[in-house]
C-alpha cells in the first residue's frame, strides 16, 4: 500500500546487468530488468475503481444529509476533481527525473524520496503508517457493527421492527480479531492475493445492494424530509451540532476518495508503451468519474430515501428492515470485504516492523528463527512457515487495534477522522510538491501560486474535518461504556 517493502523497493541488480549487457530487446523483460508488465487502460481503471469503492460509501447518505441538496453533491464533485487532478500529478512521478524515460519508482514512498529527498520521505512514511493503523481500527469497528446488524436484522424480522434487538460489538470484535490473528500468520502479502480479489467483488456487491434498497424505498412511496441546506437547525440539530456535523461529513467524503496510497503500485502494472503516465491519467479520469457517479447515486438516493434522518451507515442503521435477507447479504459482503481489506492494509505495517527488527537485532534467534510445519491434506497439503516473532508481534498488533476499536466503536466519527488526517498529506500535498520539484516550477510563478493555494485550502478542509470528527468522538465517548452490549 505505498510502503517501502523489503525486496520490492529495488530491482534486482543482476537484472540491470542483463539489460546493460545487450539483452534489452528481450520481449519478456522490461527496461528495469523485471518481468514485462502487461497492464492496460482497462485493467488500471478497474484497479482504481475497486481500490476507491469501499466502506466509505456506507456513510455518504449521512454526509449528504448534513450538507443538503446544494452543497452535498457540490462537495462530492469537488473532492472528485481534486482527487483526479492530484492523481494526474502523481502519475508523472512514477518515473523520475523524467516522467516518460526516467527511473521507475515502485511505491509511493520511493516516488517521494526520489523527488523530495529523505526528510520528506520520512514524513510521508509517517503519514502513511498512521493512515494504515487508523484504517485497520476503522475496519474492525465497521466489521463488528455489520456482524451485529445481521443478528439484529433477523431479530427484527422475527419479533417486529419495534422489538429491543441488541448485539455485542465487543464479542464481534473478538471474533474478528481471532480471524485476523490467523490470517496474519501468513508470511507476506503475496500469499493472500486472492483475498484482495474477493474483497473487491464484495465491496461492489454491498454498495450495489445499498443503492438498490434506497431506490426501492423511494419507489415504495416513502416521503423523507429533505432540504437544500441539509439537517435543519432548531429542528433536527442545534447550531453547534450543525457546524460540527458539516465538518465531519467532509472527513467522511474524503475517506471515500482515498486511494493515492496505491496509485503508484497500480501504475507499475502498466506496459511501457504507450507511456505509463499518459495511460494512468486516462485511467484516473475513468476510475474517478465512474466512482463519483456511483457515489453520487448512493449519497443522493440515500438522502432522498431517508432525508435528514439518514443513518450513519445505511446498511446497519436500520433504515432498511425488509427484505431482511438482502440486508443480511449486504452485511455479509461487508464482513467478507473487510476481513480481506484488513490484511491488505496491515501487511505493510507487518513488513516494516519485521524488516526493522531483523536489521536492529541481526543475531536474535527469536526474531530470525522460522520453522516449517506440514499442513494436513484437508488444508491443501504443503508446508507453512511459522515464526515466533511474527506470531507474537502480529498477534499483539491485532489485539491492540481491537482494544482501541472497543474503546471507540463509532463508525462515522472514526471514518471521518481517518479521511481528514490522510487526505491532505497523501492525496494533495506530496503529489503537488513532487510535481513542482520534478517540473522545476519557479517560486511565486502563477503555477506555483495556485498550486500552493490549492494545497493550503485542502489543508484547511482537512483540519476542519478532523476537528468535527474529534468533537464527535468526544461527544460519543462521554456517554459510552466500553466492553458492554451495544
Amino acid at each position: 500500500m505505498g510502503m517501502e517493502r523489503q525486496g520490492k523497493g529495488k530491482a534486482d541488480p543482476a537484472a540491470f546487468s542483463i539489460a546493460e549487457a545487450g539483452f534489452g530487446d528481450r520481449t519478456d523483460i522490461d527496461d528495469d530488468g523485471r518481468e514485462r508488465r502487461t497492464g492496460t487502460l482497462v485493467t488500471a481503471s478497474a484497479h482504481i475503481i475497486t481500490a476507491v469503492i469501499g466502506s466509505g460509501v456506507l456513510s455518504l447518505a449521512w454526509a449528504i444529509a448534513q450538507l443538503g441538496w446544494v452543497i452535498g453533491p457540490a462537495v462530492l464533485v469537488a473532492f472528485s476533481v481534486i482527487t483526479w487532478f492530484c492523481s494526474s500529478l502523481l502519475a508523472d512521478c512514477y518515473r523520475s527525473p523524467d516522467p516518460v524515460h526516467g527511473k521507475r519508482n515502485y511505491t509511493y514512498g520511493q516516488a517521494v524520496r526520489a523527488n523530495l529527498g529523505v526528510g520528506k520521505y520520512r514524513l510521508c512514511s509517517l503519514a502513511q503508517y498512521i493512515n494504515l493503523v487508523g484504517v485497520t481500527i476503522g475496519y474492525t469497528i465497521t466489521t463488528a457493527i455489520s456482524m451485529g446488524a445481521i443478528g439484529r436484522s433477523n431479530c427484527f424480522h422475527r419479533k417486529g421492527h419495534d422489538a429491543l434487538c441488541e448485539a455485542s460489538n465487543t464479542t464481534n470484535m473478538i471474533i474478528f480479531a481471532a480471524i485476523q490473528i490467523l490470517l496474519s500468520q501468513l508470511p507476506n502479502f503475496h500469499k493472500i492475493w486472492w483475498l484482495s480479489i474477493v474483497a473487491a467483488v464484495m465491496s461492489l456487491a454491498y454498495s450495489t445492494i445499498g443503492l438498490g434498497l434506497s431506490i426501492a424505498r423511494i419507489v415504495g412511496g416513502v416521503h423523507a424530509k429533505t432540504t437544500l441546506t441539509g439537517v435543519t437547525v432548531g429542528v433536527d440539530v442545534s447550531a453547534s451540532e450543525k457546524i460540527w456535523r458539516t465538518f465531519q461529513s467532509l472527513g467522511d467524503i474524503a475517506f471515500a476518495y482515498s486511494y493515492s496510497n496505491v496509485l503508484i503500485e497500480i501504475q507499475d502494472t502498466l506496459r511501457s508503451s504507450p507511456a505509463e503516465n499518459t495511460v494512468m491519467k486516462k485511467a484516473s479520469l475513468i476510475g474517478v468519474s465512474t466512482t463519483t457517479t456511483f457515489y453520487m447515486l448512493c449519497g443522493v438516493l440515500g438522502y432522498a430515501a431517508f432525508g435528514s434522518s439518514a443513518p450513519g451507515n445505511f446498511l446497519t442503521g436500520f433504515g432498511f428492515y425488509e427484505p431482511f435477507w438482502l440486508v443480511d447479504v449486504g452485511n455479509v459482503c461487508i464482513v467478507v470485504h473487510l476481513v480481506g481489506a484488513y490484511q491488505v492494509f496491515c501487511q505493510p505495517i507487518y513488513q516494516f516492523v519485521e524488516t526493522w527488527a531483523r536489521s536492529r537485532w541481526p543475531d536474535a534467534a527469536f526474531i530470525h528463527t522460522e520453522r516449517v510445519v506440514p499442513l494436513p491434506a484437508i488444508l491443501g497439503g504443503g508446508e507453512f512457515p511459522i515464526s515466533p516473532f511474527r506470531l507474537v508481534w502480529r498477534t499483539a498488533y491485532v489485539i491492540l487495534t481491537a482494544v482501541v476499536a472497543m474503546l471507540f466503536p463509532f463508525f462515522n466519527d472514526f471514518l471521518g477522522l481517518i479521511g481528514a488526517v490522510s487526505f491532505w498529506p497523501l492525496t494533495v500535498y506530496f503529489p503537488v510538491e513532487m510535481y513542482m520539484a520534478q517540473a522545476k516550477v519557479r517560486r511565486f510563478s502563477p503555477t506555483w501560486t495556485w498550486m500552493n493555494v490549492l494545497s493550503v485550502a485542502c489543508l484547511v478542509v482537512s483540519v476542519l474535518a478532523a476537528a468535527g470528527s474529534v468533537q464527535g468522538l468526544i461527544k460519543d465517548v462521554a456517554g459510552y461504556k466500553p466492553f458492554k452490549v451495544s
